[in-house]
């Protein structure tokens, strides 16, 4: 008989070996799949980073010790240089400034390819279809608008025919050389033009039939501002001038327009009532006209003399000069009181002679007369017979006789910007800038190369674009010409060798 300790034994050893067996079963279980991925990133970062200096051992800390404890004066360096040579370098350049070993010397420090280069050929075709020259162009006061006048000069009786005044926007985007911008129809060929030089929208013109109107381009339905129409007071002759002048009133400006009937009338414009009133009136009457020792007058059937040319002192606002279908060249007064030896028509203002100086004559009509922006005394003058004079107003005789044509010279102008240099329009299709500062009588540049038959009457330097220029020939057509900047930047000195010129005596 087991006792009742054999037994608690017997089973407790039973429930282990029951555990054992049970913690057995429970390690061959299996888990859940284990999900892995694999991924990768690869960056490159480099810096590449640097410094060097120079050690400085003891005893160089010591030597610049040393050096700035001591009294001695520091080495020469460049205050010292510049103070030693400052009063032989000023010597020098006063010398230099008085030297004339480099005058006429035109440095160019650029290389320029190309002088001039056309940039526009404007063209209206119904004038041209007519066979119309151009007779007068004139830019605004702005600089951007080109007006451009349609006539003839040639000979014939063409004074009933209808003509055009054209004006192109260069600035207007989409600009079509052969459609202007605007057109104003003309009862008469129109024979000179003048754009306002305040009022960008006002263009004065003279016509062959003798009168003179003034457009408002800004009114395009009836652009007509004033004309004098034909009265007693009006030129009855071809009007070869007109142009804007400054009166007593500040701001206001009068036409002065010239005829080859002889009269130079100041019109004052009445806009409210669309007509002009006639401010003064004078009369180139042969008999009047002073005489210098190198002008002869021919024998005329007629006592007034011819206007075919007129230009203002931009000096004096009393000075204008007169160029005549004879070749008189004068210098008048608007002041002038001494009336007029011819007999009275009906004028309602009394007729004045305001000439009082007369210069060597040129041998044919003066077609043009230009006063210099640079110096009060000088102008040029230029006609038929090919030659332009370089005049002081002081001296009868001319400074400087050039024959740049042998055919005639229709105008001439000087450079808006370089005192020595001017240009003329000839009969040969060129215009021919010429610097006096060159000291040579061929052209520094020429503006189209001599188009057989067709002449250059007219151009106009752009003031407010100097680069600019326009020309207009016997085709009908107005270039547009670009110049280079050393035919338009003044260079040094030219003002004072101006002066030289205008201070010689005329031989």
């Amino acid at each position: 008989m087991f006792t009742d300790e054999v037994l608690d034994s017997v089973s407790v050893q039973s429930l282990w070996r029951k555990s054992q067996q049970a913690a057995q079963e429970s390690k061959g279980c299996q888990t859940r799949a284990v999900h892995s991925a694999e991924a990768v990133v690869q960056t490159v970062c480099k810096t590449i980073s640097s410094t060097q200096t120079e050690p400085q051992d003891q005893e160089t800390e010591q030597l610049l010790l040393l050096l700035q404890n001591r009294d001695e004066p520091e080495p020469p360096g460049p205050r010292g240089f510049l103070q030693r040579v400052e009063d032989m370098v000023i010597r020098e350049l006063v010398n230099n400034a008085k030297s004339h070993a480099f005058d006429g010397l035109l440095v160019n420090w650029e290389n320029y390819s190309q002088q001039v280069s056309c940039l526009h050929c404007l063209q209206h075709p119904r004038a041209q279809e007519k066979g119309f020259h151009v007779t007068s162009v004139s830019w605004s006061c702005t600089g951007s608008v080109i007006a451009c006048a349609y006539g003839r000069i040639d000979d014939g009786d063409w004074s009933t025919e209808r003509s055009y005044v054209c004006t192109w926007n260069l600035n207007r985007r989409g600009l079509h050389s052969k459609q202007a911008d605007l057109v104003i129809d003309v009862s008469a060929a129109v024979t000179a033009l003048c754009c306002h030089p305040k009022q960008p929208a006002l263009i004065a013109g003279g016509l062959y039939s003798g009168e003179v109107v003034v457009w408002d381009t800004s009114r395009t339905h009836d652009p007509i501002l004033a004309q004098t129409g034909m009265s007693a007071d009006s030129h009855r002759e071809p009007v070869y001038k007109v142009a804007w002048v400054p009166l007593q009133k500040k701001g206001e400006f009068g036409v002065l327009s010239a005829s080859s009937g002889g009269r130079v009338l100041l019109w004052m414009v009445d806009s409210d009532q669309g007509r002009f009133v006639l401010n003064a009136a004078y009369a180139i009457v042969r008999q009047q006209v002073p005489h210098s020792s190198s002008a002869s007058l021919k024998a005329c059937g007629r006592s007034t003399v011819g206007v075919t040319s007129l230009a203002l002192s931009p000096w004096d606002a009393d000075t204008f000069l007169v160029g005549s279908e004879g070749g008189l060249l004068l210098r008048c007064s608007f002041s002038s009181q001494t009336p007029a030896a011819v007999p009275s028509e009906g004028q309602s203002v009394m007729l004045r002679a305001p000439a009082v100086f007369s210069f060597r004559p040129h041998s044919g009509p003066i077609h043009s007369i230009h006063c210099s922006p640079f110096h009060r005394n000088l102008f040029v003058s230029a006609g038929t017979d090919g030659q332009v004079h370089l005049h002081s107003l002081l001296q009868p005789n001319p400074l400087v006789s050039l024959r740049i044509s042998n055919s005639y010279v229709f105008q001439v102008q000087w450079s808006p910007t370089r005192p020595l240099v001017f240009a003329a329009a000839n009969g040969q299709g060129e215009v021919q800038i010429f610097d006096l500062g060159r000291r040579s009588p061929r052209a520094a540049a020429t503006i189209g190369q001599g188009d057989a038959g067709q002449a250059a009457t007219c151009f106009d330097f752009n003031c407010q674009n100097p680069h600019l220029v326009a020309v207009g020939k016997t085709d009908g057509t107005v270039g547009i010409w670009q110049l280079s900047t050393d035919l338009t930047e003044q260079s040094s000195r030219e003002n004072s060798q101006l002066e030289q010129i205008a201070n010689q005596v005329a031989e």
